[in-house]
């Protein structure tokens, strides 16, 4: 069991994450109900991004991992609502 947020693991997450960012695609058309949803989506999923990369820079990596997970978690979540395409399971969680 793992008991500690190594620089190692920070990097592997930031590797994943932005390439999640990088790769996803809007599911949803301009003028649907549901893209209000995808575009604050993927508004917060960088906004915390960034804020990750503020805490790694700082030293903090328990802020900064926390701040990686939500944003992966917006875009997890923006996947399973079906407002972001995301086909990799290595990236998105999907289902």
């Amino acid at each position: 069991m793992e008991r500690e947020i190594t620089e190692e693991k920070l990097r592997r997450y930031f590797r994943i994450t932005e390439e999640a960012l990088r790769t996803l695609e809007i599911a949803v058309h301009q003028k649907s109900l549901l893209r209000s949803v995808a575009d604050d989506f993927l508004t917060m999923a960088k906004s915390y991004f960034e804020d990750a990369k503020y805490y790694y820079e700082k030293g903090d990596y328990v802020t900064a991992f926390a701040a990686l997970n939500y944003a992966h978690g917006f875009i997890d979540a923006g996947v399973r609502l079906g407002v972001f395409k995301g086909e990799n399971d290595r990236l998105f969680a999907f289902g």
